[in-house]
C-alpha cells in the first residue's frame, strides 16, 4: 500500500468520533473538519475567497458606472445581476453559446456582442479563477494547483484593466466604464482592486511554484500581452 493511501487512512482514524446511538451502541462518525490541510491549503482557500471577493467588487462597481448592462439580461436589478455571478455554475450561461473563460471575456469587448458586457467579463474572468483552483473552494494535503494557471489568471486581470481603458467602438466609445479620469475627480478604484486580485494571485503562483519544486522565471513575469491568456490546459 502507498504511502498516500495509508496517510489518508490515519487521518480517518483520528477524524473518528464515537457517540452512543439509540439502542446504546457506540457508533463513530467521520468529521471531514478533522482531515489534515497544509498552510499551503490554507492560504489556497483565503486566496481564492480573497479573489472571487474582489471580483464581485468589481462587478458591482462597474453595474453602477454602466446600469444599462444589466437590464440588457431582463433582470430585476444590479443585486440580482451579482447574485447571478455569485451563483455561477460550472457550465457557460446561454447567452455565451457553451463558451467560458477568455473566450467569454473577450465577449465584453465585441462590438458584435448585444449582450450584458459586465457580466461577460467577469463571468469570463470568475471562470479563470475556477479553473486556476481547479474548480474547487477547499483544499486538502494531497490536492495540487499548477503555478502556470494561477500566473495566466493573474495577468489576464492586467489584460482586463487594459481593455477597459483602451477598447473602444467604432464610434469611439469605451465599451463600459471604468476608471474616472477627469482631474477634477479623479477614481482608480477599478485599477486598484484590480491590482489587489493580481497581486495575490501572482503570490499564490509562486507558493505554488516553491512547493512544486519549480520557479516562475523573470522572462514568464515580464509577459505582456493584450490578448486573454488560456487558464484551461
Amino acid at each position: 500500500m502507498h504511502w498516500p493511501v495509508l496517510f489518508l487512512s490515519a487521518l480517518s482514524l483520528m477524524a473518528c468520533t464515537t457517540k452512543l446511538g439509540k439502542d446504546g451502541r457506540t457508533e463513530s462518525a467521520v468529521d471531514v473538519r478533522y482531515l489534515a490541510k497544509t498552510e499551503v491549503d490554507r492560504i489556497a482557500e483565503a486566496n481564492r475567497t480573497e479573489v472571487v471577493n474582489g471580483l464581485l467588487l468589481i462587478a458591482d462597481k462597474l453595474y453602477k458606472r454602466n446600469p444599462k448592462e444589466w437590464k440588457k439580461a431582463g433582470l430585476a436589478s444590479r443585486e440580482a445581476a451579482l447574485e447571478r455571478l455569485r451563483q455561477r455554475q460550472y457550465r457557460s450561461w446561454p447567452e455565451f453559446n457553451g463558451q467560458r473563460e477568455r473566450q467569454t471575456a473577450a465577449l465584453a469587448f465585441n462590438e458584435a456582442y448585444g449582450g450584458d458586457r459586465v457580466a461577460a467579463l467577469i463571468f469570463g474572468l470568475l471562470t479563470m479563477v475556477d479553473a486556476a483552483f481547479e474548480h474547487k473552494d477547499a483544499f486538502y494535503i494531497l490536492d495540487s494547483l499548477n503555478e502556470m494557471k494561477l500566473f495566466n489568471s493573474a495577468r489576464n486581470m492586467e489584460v482586463a484593466v487594459w481593455k477597459l481603458g483602451n477598447d473602444r467602438t467604432a464610434a469611439g466609445e469605451l465599451f463600459m466604464l471604468s476608471n474616472e479620469l477627469d482631474p477634477a475627480n479623479r477614481n482608480l478604484s477599478f485599477e486598484r482592486e484590480f491590482g489587489r486580485i493580481m497581486g495575490l494571485l501572482d503570490f499564490m503562483a509562486k507558493v505554488v511554484a516553491d512547493r512544486n519544486g519549480r520557479a516562475l522565471s523573470r522572462l514568464t513575469q515580464s509577459v505582456v500581452t493584450m490578448v486573454f491568456l488560456p487558464v484551461s490546459f
